[in-house]
């Protein structure tokens, strides 16, 4: 019986990845279903991709160092480097107020709209230089805080991008804009399908598991699915804003450094700058709560406030090359599925929280399993979690302890 992975983001992929190639599972058995008309159009496609070890609170650190340890490997593998720019990077704390202070770790910064400098809870090096596009700010102070090959730096469309393709060539299916309807089961009450609605016809692929990926939208699916379920999934979404921008100091022949600069408030808000390899510079930070979630993430339009926020922001901090302004190259918004524990979600569903009597086929036979809510570090955190859900599925050991993962 197949595997349907609802959403197609980083980290449906990435199961989708190691599900394909574990040698257990049937590539042609397993089922890529997204609700968009255009593949990876958010939080996957438009995130920083900023790459951490170390930067996670206990119940998350074996996940988020197994990651980043697949990260590299990947990227060693497969030409990462070129294919997805895949490159080491130095994390560095801008304070423009020499009082300010960044250190401890923790898991609410994002939702305080702090600086995520805060998780990385070390200080390595004083009075640095920083990066050549970076405008040097009176007063203000630059600290190193990520640990010697300790962060690392993507670009997240170009990584997901290599993964559809490598998991389409195993013979994975993939079916958009596909919108998931309901459940059946057979005679006795376990799950034995999915209906989807797509080009206006609507078919049933017979199923025994179902893994939910939908990042921000995984609960309102669950819901839709299981209508009879009194389990709430504890996901919320948070919007932000980015800009993509040209480096203007770049030069092809140079030796490229990336760097991840961590701001205290700036303009109203803790902005986050990405370099990446090419001579890509990545500002977000913007973030808010209050903006709706759309009905399917291909319909999100960002907020022309908030980028008009982010353009002086790219002006205020890179200033101006030859009395030109910074060139933006995209403007997005994106929407990330965070949680109140700063935990995500990497978990089988107990039968009993589906609701209405709803069964499913005992061990690696069956099952209903969500995998979301890894809130700004989906990208970083997807391949281990991947690896962790195709073993989780197939009944074998995870790779990571991914106990305190649960769906409480």
């Amino acid at each position: 019986m197949a595997t349907v992975i609802l959403g197609s983001g980083i980290v449906g992929l990435s199961t989708a990845y190691y599900l394909s190639q574990s040698g257990k599972t049937p590539p042609e058995s397993i089922h890529l279903v997204d609700s968009s008309t255009q593949l990876l159009h958010c939080a996957s496609g438009f995130a920083g991709g900023f790459l951490a070890e170390d930067w996670y609170a206990p119940s998350v650190a074996p996940l988020g160092a197994l990651s980043f340890k697949i990260h590299k490997q990947l990227a060693d593998a497969n030409n990462g480097r070129k294919i997805w720019g895949y490159t080491q990077s130095t994390g560095i704390s801008l304070s423009q107020d020499s009082e300010a202070a960044v250190g401890g770790s923790g898991e609410d910064w994002l939702r305080d709209g702090t600086s995520r400098a805060n998780a990385a809870g070390t200080k390595a090096a004083v009075g640095v230089d920083g990066p050549t596009w970076l405008k040097r700010m009176e007063g203000g102070s630059l600290e190193v805080i990520s640990q010697e090959n300790s962060t690392a730096q993507i670009d997240p469309y170009r990584f997901c991008t290599w993964l559809l393709e490598e998991c389409t060539k195993r013979g994975v299916l993939v079916h958009y804009p596909a919108r998931a309807i309901s459940v059946s089961k057979d005679a006795s009450g376990c799950l034995n399908g999915i209906r989807i609605s797509k080009d206006g016809k609507e078919t049933e692929l017979p199923c025994t598991r179902i893994i939910i990926t939908a990042g921000a939208w995984s609960p309102r699916l669950f819901s839709n699915l299981f209508p009879n379920a009194t389990t709430r999934i504890p996901i919320s979404q948070l919007a932000g804003h980015s800009l993509l921008l040209k480096n203007p100091l770049f030069k092809e022949d140079e030796t490229e450094v990336c760097h991840a600069v961590f701001a205290t408030d700036t303009l109203g808000f803790s902005p986050e700058y990405f370099s990446r390899a090419g001579g890509e510079v990545y500002l977000a930070g913007l973030n808010s709560t209050m903006i709706p979630l759309p009905e399917v993430a291909s319909d999100v339009k960002a907020v022309p406030e908030a980028i008009k926020q982010l353009r002086d922001c790219a002006v205020a901090m890179m200033g101006t090359v030859d009395g030109k302004e910074v060139e933006v190259t995209r403007e997005a918004l994106c929407f990330r599925a965070v949680t109140s524990s700063g935990r995500p979600i990497v978990a089988r569903i107990p039968d009993q929280k589906l609701g209405g009597g709803f069964k499913t086929r005992p061990g690696a036979e069956g099952g209903v399993f969500m995998a979301a809510g890894h809130g700004a570090w989906g990208i970083s955190q997807a391949p281990g979690t991947g690896l962790c859900m195709a073993e989780l599925v197939e009944g074998r050991q995870t790779s990571a302890n991914i106990t305190a993962l649960t769906l409480p």
